[in-house]
């Protein structure tokens, strides 16, 4: 996350997606878009389109837990590809609503991900095209790659209608190597996103920022829309100091308590109550 940068110095560089990209930061290295796909990167819709590669992605994860644990359980993997790969079209949509109040194409051929060298979880996303949604005082609104909607609310919809349909490829490509159900799956892509919006404002670092964050969340779950599972979770708890602090019930199991001596995580379905 690149705070660093003046208003100024960002418009300089124009106001397309690249502009955005750039002033974000993380999204990919020098904040540029990519036309190709970077070498070892893994393009969303070469995965969808070959299942395969998915085991090959859970083969992965499955060495990884078994040097960590000395095992490595059928579901658990499962489950972790199945919420790291739903990060990426979650996390990149979020990211973008948060600080630029743009919405990128989150089709599968027009997003990338890097896997990591040691633990192989997303460590860097790329987008792949140009166009974007935005709000009418855009700077960029008038862009050919630009599609103007007319407030906050409707922007919230794009991004919502976008990752569903995203994940719905996902949803129908996982769903049978993998075992889990389709409730399942769909209540992960909720997780997914929920989590993406809170931590794109929780990773500026104040109150404020997390604030807002819960704010992107409210505005973009702020009903149950099916097949996601529910409305945002996010809720104010009280922690163990007495600070009250934000929390979210989660919908989707990880199933990591099937490693040795681990157990259900804070808020699992499992046992909490609905």
């Amino acid at each position: 996350m690149n705070h660093q940068r003046s208003f100024r110095d960002a418009r300089e560089v124009g106001d397309g997606l690249a502009a955005s990209l750039l002033r974000v930061g993380g999204l990919q290295e020098r904040g540029e878009i990519r036309r190709d796909v970077p070498e070892g990167w893994l393009r969303c819709s070469d995965l969808l389109a070959d299942p395969e590669r998915f085991k090959d992605w859970r083969k992965l994860l499955g060495d990884w837990l078994f040097t960590e644990y000395g095992e490595a359980p059928e579901r658990t993997t499962a489950s972790y590809v199945m919420s790291w790969y739903l990060h990426v079209p979650a996390y990149v949509g979020a990211l973008l609503l948060h600080h630029e109040r743009r919405v990128p194409s989150l089709k599968p051929a027009e997003l990338a991900f890097e896997l990591g060298d040691d633990r192989p979880h997303p460590v860097g996303m790329a987008v792949l095209g140009d166009d974007f949604y935005c709000l009418p005082t855009d700077p960029g609104s008038a862009l050919p790659e630009a599609t103007v909607v007319p407030d906050e609310r409707a922007l919230a919809a794009v991004l919502r209608a976008h990752y569903i349909a995203h994940a719905a490829k996902f949803v129908r490509a996982y769903a049978p190597g993998s075992r889990l159900g389709r409730r399942m799956l769909w209540a992960a892509a909720t997780d997914a996103l929920d989590n993406s919006l809170w931590w794109a404002g929780k990773q500026g670092g104040t109150a404020e920022a997390e604030g807002a964050g819960v704010a992107d969340a409210a505005l973009v779950l702020d009903a149950r829309f099916p097949p996601l599972t529910s409305p945002s979770t996010l809720r104010l708890d009280t922690g163990p100091d007495g600070h009250r602090e934000w929390t979210r019930r989660r919908e989707s199991c990880c199933f990591s308590y099937l490693l040795p001596d681990e157990t259900e995580c804070a808020e699992c379905p499992r046992t909490c109550s609905r």
